[in-house]
């Protein structure tokens, strides 16, 4: 990732844009970070990771009756072959 002052990226704001299609570029002041400089692709690509990550769950946050009614549950008959693996059969 490529690091630059704040004035260097104001000043050449076309040349980091550039850049930015290719990796992120971390805009710092005083030498901390304090904003990074990405893609729209990229951009893009995090919105849909922080989308999905508010539907997961850990196990460890469920209930035990959540965890019972999951592991209990059952794909339609088309799917049968797959619960054969899950149950080891």
């Amino acid at each position: 990732m490529r690091e630059v002052p704040a004035t260097e990226f104001a000043r050449n704001f076309g040349q980091y844009r550039e850049i930015a299609q290719r990796e992120p570029v971390a805009v710092t002041s005083h030498g901390r970070p304090t904003g990074y400089f990405i893609s729209v692709v990229e951009y893009e690509e995090l919105q849909r990771l922080k989308a999905f990550g508010g539907r997961s769950r850990s196990v460890a946050d469920m209930t035990g009756d959540e965890i019972d009614r999951m592991t209990a549950g059952r794909m339609g008959a088309e799917h049968e072959h797959l619960d054969a693996l899950l149950d080891g059969e």
